[in-house]
């Protein structure tokens, strides 16, 4: 190795997340260890707001049949985008109570 040579994250395997026992199996941790956050939010959308939903480990059919839960909770539209739910406007409430409802632990993020 050249001067310097030290690279503790240059390898692939040591930028992939670390398999604990929840994920030996290739399941998602179960919903109540799951860090979910419920956050208000305008970055990036052109001023409007949105209600982002963060930390959900499920495979994507399950996001999808929690989005339309979600959007049927608080009466409003949303999207999935890269394993974040995006809903229209200021939906933290209806979108906790849901999410506590199916059994996750969410937490308000932000102000």
């Amino acid at each position: 190795m050249a001067k310097g040579g030290w690279q503790e994250f240059s390898r692939p395997e040591s930028l992939q997340r670390s398999s604990g026992p929840a994920d030996a199996n290739g399941a998602s941790p179960p919903k109540a260890q799951q860090r979910v956050r419920v956050q208000r939010t305008k970055a990036g959308k052109g001023g409007k707001l949105v209600t982002a939903i963060t930390g959900l480990e499920a495979p994507e059919a399950e996001l999808k049949t929690l989005l339309k839960q979600l959007k049927a909770a608080a009466g409003t539209g949303g999207t999935l985008k890269d394993g974040v739910i995006e809903l229209q406007g200021d939906q933290v409430a209806p979108a906790l109570a849901a999410l506590e409802k199916e059994g996750y632990r969410p937490k308000q993020a932000g102000g």
